[in-house]
């Protein structure tokens, strides 16, 4: 009976907890200035280490465990009691786009960009930006401001309303 309480009760705090504190419940290791979006940490979430500065998008999911094995476990007798799980490693100063997917023992270095969508695996050094399945490097993260400084719109520290007002003179004419 008290399992299965416990069980209700973690259901529930996975639904109306913040994101954030949901990761240091499950034992992600989080950094400072962390905004997540998410709360798919895979089935080891304790092996997760994400550094400072980091921001996610909605539906980022960070997978430590391959399930493929149990294909394994049946066809070998050698794999009935084997995993295939590996730790992940965010770097600082980091942006995780939507629907991001992490593979075990992804390492991503500092100051990097993954675009939408991507599949990350191996190990993405610092200051560059990815994208795409299979993911590949894009360009700089220098490039990438030259490339984008032209369309900064200085709206950040404005109040929400002020934001709007602004951007509705901007868009809408």
């Amino acid at each position: 009976m008290i399992i299965m309480i416990k069980k209700i009760y973690d259901k529930i705090y996975k639904v109306i907890s913040h994101p954030n504190q949901y990761a240091k419940k499950v034992g992600v290791k989080l950094g400072n200035n962390i905004q997540l979006n998410t709360k798919s940490f895979g089935s080891e979430p304790y092996l997760i280490t994400l550094g400072d500065d980091l921001y996610t998008s909605a539906n980022v999911t960070f997978i430590t465990h391959d399930g493929s094995v149990n294909v394994l476990r049946n066809l070998y007798e050698e794999c009935d009691d084997v995993d295939l799980i590996k730790p992940i490693k965010v770097g600082n100063n980091v942006f995780l786009g939507f629907g991001v997917v992490i593979l075990p023992g992804a390492t991503i270095g500092d100051n990097v960009i993954v675009g939408a969508n991507s599949l990350v695996k191996g190990t993405l050094k610092e200051n560059c930006v990815y994208a795409g399945n299979p993911i590949r490097e894009i360009c700089s993260i220098k490039d990438f401001y030259n490339k984008r400084k032209c369309d900064f719109l200085h709206t950040k520290k404005l109040s929400k309303e002020d934001k709007k007002q602004y951007l509705e003179r901007e868009f809408n004419g």
